[in-house]
């Protein structure tokens, strides 16, 4: 893996991948420390200090501190990934976005843009919950109150719109997922924060060494438990009948159909912290004595928060399964070429047999997400450990690293390939 990564720089086209990624990578975490304007930013710091083991904490992970620092980037992208789970269970549901789903790329395009108008409609909500409650805090804001709300409102929706495009535009011209990236380079970026909060635990005696030690054994566990279980594969052993066409025999190999653990990845921790956030940040600053009790029924570390937390990480994991594989179209792409599962018949029976293999094992990979995504608690609750040392973060820094660096290995397999075959015809015109 190391010998291939420092192949990069002999690849022209991956290298400007690579680093148009890190640029915008770095634009973003320049605008997490640009100031909203019109805050009090060091009573804002005494502020949220008080709420770091609240709601407040899991949404300034995901941020990369821009709460914290209430920037134009405060919102981070949790607003277009509310925006886009709305539209794909719209999908399931609307029939107007089921056809736009199934018209290739121009439906594509089209829904994308529906996320877009939604995020900014989230946005503007969002912005204004937040900034009205700061406004309704004393010493936080020294301008007129409903300015720095319509101000906040705009500026926080702007920001979020322009991380939005910077997303977009790494997923398009850089490598990686673009959303994933950025919400791993602001987890990332809070590490330094969270070495130097533990070692002042440690130098105050809040935390113990022998503690400190086992944090450490538990974080290396979880990160080769969920490298292990990210690479687990089931495979199914698939065969292909022989065909002859004119002279030449088609066929006849046996492969398999590989299905992987846990196939949605670190899209359902994603989406079930920002289905939790997002009504929970603006119950957070309204007065009303039921709303301000459910909110505190849902901060992390209860046990509504945490049942409600592995409900919705299991939902997801079923949901953007099927929405990311669908049996059938794997069967009849099988039978279409004259590929089998042993035993099986071809068609229906083979898109069931998928199916109820993919349904096990999504209940695997589900109970192992949410097993790694509680662990914060446990940390938090027994050691008092930073967050950062919770297992979403991590489960998100480990698989969005893994998913990268296989892309950046699939570009080069590709450049080899082609500077094979081009080099293969060059010697046979000579």
């Amino acid at each position: 893996m190391i010998g291939s990564i420092g192949n990069i720089a002999k690849i022209p086209e991956l290298k400007r991948r690579v680093i148009f990624t890190l640029l915008m990578l770095l634009v973003y975490r320049i605008g997490v420390h640009i100031p909203t304007p019109g805050i009090n930013t060091a009573a804002l710091k005494d502020f949220f200090g008080k709420y770091q083991q609240t709601l407040f904490g899991v949404i300034d992970m995901f941020t990369g501190g821009a709460l914290e620092n209430f920037s134009v980037f405060s919102l981070g992208i949790m607003p277009y990934i509310s925006a886009s789970i709305i539209l794909q269970l719209l999908t399931v549901v609307v029939p107007h976005l089921e056809r736009l789903s199934k018209e290739g790329e121009a439906g594509r395009k089209k829904i994308t843009q529906y996320t877009r108008y939604g995020t900014v409609v989230l946005s503007l909500i969002q912005g204004m919950g937040i900034s009205f409650g700061l406004a309704q805090t004393e010493n936080l804001v020294h301008i007129n109150k409903f300015s720095f709300v319509v101000l906040s409102m705009i500026t926080l929706t702007a920001g979020t719109a322009f991380i939005m495009w910077l997303g977009e535009q790494i997923t398009e011209h850089g490598i990686g997922n673009g959303i994933s990236l950025i919400i791993f380079a602001g987890i990332v970026a809070r590490m330094p924060s969270a070495l130097g909060s533990t070692v002042q635990l440690v130098q105050t005696g809040d935390m113990g060494f022998l503690v400190l030690l086992l944090l450490l054994v538990i974080m290396i566990a979880v990160i080769a438990l969920i490298v292990f279980v990210e690479r687990g594969q089931r495979r199914i052993p698939v065969q292909y009948a022989k065909r002859v066409v004119g002279r030449r025999v088609y066929g006849g190999q046996s492969t398999h159909l590989p299905l992987k653990v846990n196939t949605a990845g670190v899209i359902p921790p994603i989406f079930a912290s920002s289905l939790i956030i997002f009504p929970a940040t603006i119950a957070q600053f309204t007065q009303v004595a039921i709303v301000t009790e459910v909110t505190n029924y849902l901060r992390p570390g209860t046990g509504v928060y945490e049942l409600l937390y592995v409900v919705l990480i299991v939902f997801f994991c079923y949901f953007y399964t099927a929405v990311t594989f669908n049996p059938v179209d794997v069967a009849d792409n099988m039978k279409k070429y004259g590929g089998y599962i042993p035993g099986i018949r071809p068609g229906k029976k083979t898109a069931q047999y998928i199916d109820k293999v993919l349904t096990r094992i999504t209940l695997g990979g589900a109970i192992y997400v949410s097993a790694v995504c509680v662990l914060p608690s446990i940390l938090i609750g027994r050691f008092n450990a930073p967050f950062y040392f919770g297992g979403t973060s991590l489960l998100i820094v480990v698989g969005v690293a893994l998913d990268t660096l296989t892309q950046i290995e699939t570009h080069m397999i590709q450049r080899h390939y082609e500077g094979f075959i081009r080099t293969g015809r060059i010697k046979g015109r000579r």
